[in-house]
C-alpha cells in the first residue's frame, strides 16, 4: 500500500513538474511582464508595467482588427495561447446605457530655458485604475504609455492584485491614451461624440486606440505619424458611439492635430502647428478649418465637457506666457482645466480628472499626478 502511495504521488509530482516547465517555456515572457506589474507609492489606483512580451503590429493590423471586439479576439489568442481567457472591457455606462466620453485636454509648449518641449495632457473620465507601460518592443521604439485600466477591464473593485487578476494588463500593449517614446514623439487622443472615423478603402484597418501604439514604436517626427495614419484605415467602434482626434508632436517642437472629415468619406484632415508658434493645444472640438468654431456647438464637439472653455483657458495662458513655459507652469495650466466632480448638464454622469501628465520631450521623463491629487508627482524615467 505504502509503495502503491508513493507511486500515485510521484506521478502527481511529476505531472506538476512537467506543467510548471510547460507554463514557464510557454508563457515566460508573459509571466516576466506580468511579475513586473506593481503599485506606485501608496497610490492603491496607479500601477506600472514593463511590458517584455514580444508583440508584432505588421501581424495585428494584417488582421484588420478595428473593432475593440476583434482587438480583443486577436489579444486573447496571442496571450491565451489557446487558453480561454476572458478580457471585457469596464467602462461606464451613464443612465441612458451609452458609454462614458473621455474628455481631455493636450498641449505642446517651448520650454522656458529653451531646452526643447513639454507636452502636457489631462486625462477626464470616470475615477478608474491607471496603468503606466514602458515597452522596449525589438522592432520600434522604447516608449512609456499611459492606459485607462476600465479599457482591459478593471475597475476600483478589480484591481489587479494577484498573479492572476494581473492577466488582463497584457493587453494594455494595445491601449495606450497618451504617451512619449524615445525620439521624443508624443501623442494623446481627445474624443469627439458621435464622430467615429470609418475611413473604408483597400488600406488595413486599425482601430482607435492601435494607430497610437503604431505611433508610438514606428514615428520619430510629426510628419511620420502623419504619413503612418494616412497609409491605414483608422476605423472607431461604433458601438462606444464616440470619435477621436489625435495629436502627435515631436521633440523638435513640430505638432499637429490628425482629425477626420465627417462629411467626405473620413478623410483626414491635419491641423499643423504654425511655423511661428511655440505652441499648439487641442480639447474636445474640431479645430480643422471647415469645422471650427469659437462658440460651443454639438456638431463638432463636445459641449457637456466644456471644451470651448478648456480650449480658450489654456489658450489664454500660454499666450500670457508666450507659449514659453517652466515645468511648474506646465502643471498649472493643466491644473486650471482639470475636473472634480464635474456634472455635466442634463445629466447625473459625474466626471473627473483622472491624471494629469507632463511629458519633457528632451529629457523622456514622464510626470504623473493622479486622481487630482496634486500634492503628488509620480515621475517615470524612459531610460532608467
Amino acid at each position: 500500500m505504502k509503495k502503491a502511495l508513493k507511486w500515485f504521488f510521484g506521478v502527481v509530482l511529476g505531472f506538476c513538474l512537467v506543467a510548471v516547465v510547460v507554463v514557464t517555456c510557454v508563457w515566460h515572457h508573459e509571466i516576466s511582464t506580468i511579475r513586473s506589474i506593481r503599485q506606485v507609492g501608496d497610490n492603491p489606483y496607479l500601477y506600472y508595467m514593463e511590458y517584455k512580451t514580444p508583440y508584432d503590429l505588421d501581424e495585428l493590423v494584417s488582421k484588420d482588427a478595428a473593432s475593440n471586439d476583434d482587438l480583443v479576439a486577436y489579444v486573447v489568442a496571442k496571450i491565451g495561447k489557446g487558453l480561454p481567457i476572458k478580457i471585457k472591457s469596464s467602462q461606464v455606462k451613464d443612465e441612458n446605457g451609452e458609454l462614458g466620453t473621455f474628455n481631455c485636454t493636450s498641449f505642446q509648449a517651448r520650454k522656458a530655458d529653451g531646452s526643447g518641449y513639454f507636452y502636457g495632457r489631462n486625462y477626464d473620465y470616470f475615477k478608474n485604475p491607471t496603468l503606466v507601460v514602458r515597452s522596449r518592443p525589438e522592432n520600434g521604439y522604447a516608449s512609456l504609455a499611459v492606459t485607462d485600466m476600465s479599457h482591459v477591464g478593471y475597475s476600483l473593485e478589480k484591481l489587479p492584485a494577484s498573479m492572476l487578476s494581473k492577466v488582463m494588463c497584457l493587453a494594455a500593449i494595445y491601449a495606450p491614451v497618451d504617451g512619449m517614446n524615445e525620439k521624443g514623439l508624443c501623442t494623446s487622443i481627445m474624443a469627439l461624440p458621435k464622430m467615429a472615423s470609418q475611413q473604408n478603402t483597400e488600406k488595413h484597418d486599425v482601430g482607435t486606440s492601435v494607430i497610437m501604439r503604431l505611433f508610438l514604436d514606428r514615428c520619430a517626427t510629426v510628419q511620420e505619424a502623419i504619413d503612418l495614419a494616412n497609409s491605414v484605415d483608422i476605423r472607431h467602434d461604433t458601438i462606444v458611439g464616440s470619435g477621436y482626434h489625435y495629436m502627435v508632436a515631436d521633440a523638435s517642437g513640430d505638432c499637429a492635430v490628425i482629425e477626420f472629415d465627417k462629411e467626405d468619406g473620413w478623410k483626414t484632415m491635419i491641423v499643423r502647428k504654425s511655423p511661428d508658434s511655440t505652441y499648439m493645444h487641442v480639447t474636445n472640438h474640431l479645430l480643422s478649418p471647415k469645422y471650427y468654431t469659437t462658440e460651443p456647438d454639438q456638431s463638432v464637439g463636445n459641449t457637456k465637457s466644456k471644451s470651448w472653455w478648456r480650449y480658450k483657458t489654456v489658450l489664454d495662458y500660454l499666450s500670457e506666457k508666450k507659449g514659453c513655459i517652466t515645468f511648474d507652469e506646465a502643471q498649472e495650466c493643466l491644473s486650471l482645466v482639470r475636473w472634480v466632480d464635474l456634472k455635466w448638464e442634463g445629466s447625473t454622469t459625474v466626471e473627473d480628472t483622472q491624471w494629469s501628465s507632463v511629458y519633457d520631450q528632451s529629457m523622456g521623463t514622464l510626470s504623473l499626478r493622479n486622481w487630482n491629487d496634486y500634492e503628488k508627482t509620480c515621475t517615470f524615467y524612459l531610460n532608467e
